[in-house]
């Protein structure tokens, strides 16, 4: 391939080069390169990305049941651990009963709640319900032996724990727990137990992180919670719908906000509730990360495969195809010498097509040259023989001439005279286009003033005679220029025979383009003498030949008396096409 030409071509820049980085013209179509490979690959990874989601989906679900199922679980653990510390004191209870008697009573109490955490108070009541010793000091309640509680004792329950003591034995909410004092039932041993006491601890392996734990009553309401924010209002239908063997599980809106899950289970009877709390397992959540990461990743993976396939597009291929349509856009308007350098760095393939383009703007070249060369030496060949066909009839016209001045007949004279201005006027044409600058025009304005001079040399008329040509700008080719000439020489002979021969006058020819038509008139000013004008419409060889002349180029031809008296030809004819 022929070495390239350097440089660069901006917009308006004459060098023969090419930019490697144009505008594209059709960065808009959706049918582009980039636009058909991104839509490849979206339809290869949506199946992935597909797969991804569900897989997605499914894990979160499959996590947040897991969530539910643990927390459960562990309020049911938490539940067991409570009521096997209230069996516990139940059975401590019965077994100090018949011990705790005598003066000793409140010291062994004391000793006992100090080796015991998880007592706030163990009170012995006898059977009117005063306090008979206690290890701490007890509330006086007057009413303390119609309390139910303290009632059922002595009514067939020889054990009963309850919520509502009636009046404050600690500082927080408590557990009574109590039994008969033995089998004469002459009093009651009652242990006060903090519910704090009873809540289960939210540090361990067991439950969720972030959980909160709290204790309820039967209507909802907190008794004693680890976080008291972390709980809204507690209806009472979750209350009950936990006194199933299960328990209830129910995610609600949380009291900061954001959503909760809410694991409610029976601790005593239908009176006392334990409810956990943790957070449910949202979008952002490091448990629900995991299974989203099986979307994230392919879809980040899409999105680099993506830009990957745009950019590898773009250097590869796209840029240089739309250098090269560049080049074939500079070749199309026939700058042929502009050659693809920068193609060099391109892949094999479009450098390939570049060389393609290259050897074919060289053909194109090549073959121009030839064509223009050919046609050059045509043109040459073509005004040679115009130019031999004017020498032809220049020397027809002269022997014309000597074949006239031999003669002594006017009529054969006046004959040889006409067919001479005729073959004049017909070598002129032909002049015309060899000398032209475009061998199929010639100009008319030029070619009737010349033609009207040449016609003038004659000694037909016998006193001077002056002519005025007024011709508009017209080039037409040489089948309309012929008639055109021909019917001129011929009214322009009959004004010098009748018109101008005896005294001489004024001859005007004059050529005018006026939209669809163009008219040519020829007039003189009546000096001499003339046939009358019906004789010259009805017969004569002139008159024959300018309706002849009329007819070819598709006009009509008019003769009318002039205001000087004398007469005016008309040839009106369409207007040839112009030609730039």
């Amino acid at each position: 391939m022929r070495r390239f030409l350097r440089g660069r071509l901006g917009p308006d820049e004459p060098e023969e080069t090419v930019a490697a980085h144009p505008v594209h013209k059709s960065a808009g179509d959706a049918r582009t390169i980039r636009a058909r490979l991104a839509g490849a690959l979206a339809l290869a990874l949506i199946p992935v990305l597909f797969l991804g989601a569900v897989q997605s989906a499914l894990s979160f679900r499959r996590e947040a049941g897991q969530q539910r199922e643990a927390l459960q679980s562990a309020a049911q653990r938490s539940v067991a651990s409570a009521k096997a510390r209230m069996d516990a004191s139940a059975i401590l209870l019965e077994t100090l009963a018949p011990r705790v008697v005598g003066l000793d009573c409140a010291s062994r109490l004391g000793d006992i709640t100090r080796r015991l955490p998880g007592y706030a108070n163990l009170i012995r009541f006898d059977a009117q319900g005063r306090v008979a010793c206690a290890a701490a000091s007890a509330p006086a309640d007057a009413e303390r032996r119609y309390r139910p509680w303290f009632h059922q004792l002595f009514t067939g329950k020889t054990s009963t724990m309850t919520l509502e003591p009636g009046v404050a034995y600690a500082r927080e909410p408590v557990l009574l727990a109590s039994v008969r004092a033995g089998p004469e039932a002459d009093g009651v041993l009652t242990a006060v137990i903090p519910l704090s006491t009873l809540r289960p601890e939210t540090e361990g392996r067991a439950l969720p992180t972030d959980a909160a734990v709290a204790l309820v009553d039967e209507t909802g309401r907190i008794l004693s919670a680890s976080d008291d924010k972390a709980f809204p209002t507690i209806p009472k239908a979750w209350i009950d719908k936990a006194n199933g063997p299960e328990g209830a599980t129910i995610t609600a809106p949380g009291a900061r906000g954001g959503e909760r899950v809410y694991s409610i289970a029976p601790l005593v009877g239908d009176g006392l509730y334990v409810v956990l709390s943790a957070p449910s397992k949202g979008i952002l959540s490091s448990d629900w990360l995991d299974p989203l990461s099986g979307l994230v990743f392919p879809l980040l993976a899409f999105s680099v495969a993506l830009l990957a396939v745009f950019w590898a597009a773009d250097q590869s291929v796209v840029r240089w195809i739309i250098y090269l349509q560049r080049i074939a856009d500079i070749y199309a308007r026939g700058r042929f010498s502009v050659r693809p350098l920068q193609a060099e760095a391109a892949p094999p393939e479009i450098r390939q097509l570049a060389e393609t383009l290259d050897e074919m703007a060289a053909a194109i070249v090549a073959r121009d040259t030839t064509l223009q060369e050919n046609l050059t030496q045509k043109d040459d060949l073509l005004r040679e023989i115009h130019h031999r066909v004017k020498n032809n009839l220049q020397v027809i016209s002269s022997l014309l001439s000597m074949q006239e001045r031999a003669l002594t007949d006017p009529g054969a004279r006046q004959a040889i005279n006409d067919t001479r201005q005729r073959i004049t006027a017909l070598a002129l044409n032909y002049r015309a286009l060899y000398q032209g600058s475009d061998l199929r025009h010639a100009d008319l304005r030029p070619f009737l003033e010349e033609l009207t001079a040449q016609l003038m040399m004659s000694e037909t008329a016998q006193g001077t005679v002056k002519v005025e040509v007024r011709a508009d700008p017209l080039i037409i080719d040489p089948d309309k220029l012929a008639p055109v000439a021909l019917f001129a020489v011929e009214a322009i002979t009959n004004a010098q025979k009748h018109g101008l021969a005896d005294h001489g006058g004024a001859l005007t020819v004059d050529f005018k383009v006026d939209g669809p038509d163009a008219t040519l008139s020829i007039s003189d000013d009546g000096g001499g003498l003339r046939p009358p004008l019906d004789t010259l419409e009805a017969k004569g060889v002139g008159r024959t030949l300018m309706t002849a002349f009329s007819r070819q180029l598709r006009g009509r031809t008019e003769m009318s008396i002039n205001p000087a008296g004398g007469l005016t030809v008309t040839l009106v004819f369409p207007t040839p096409e112009s030609v730039d």
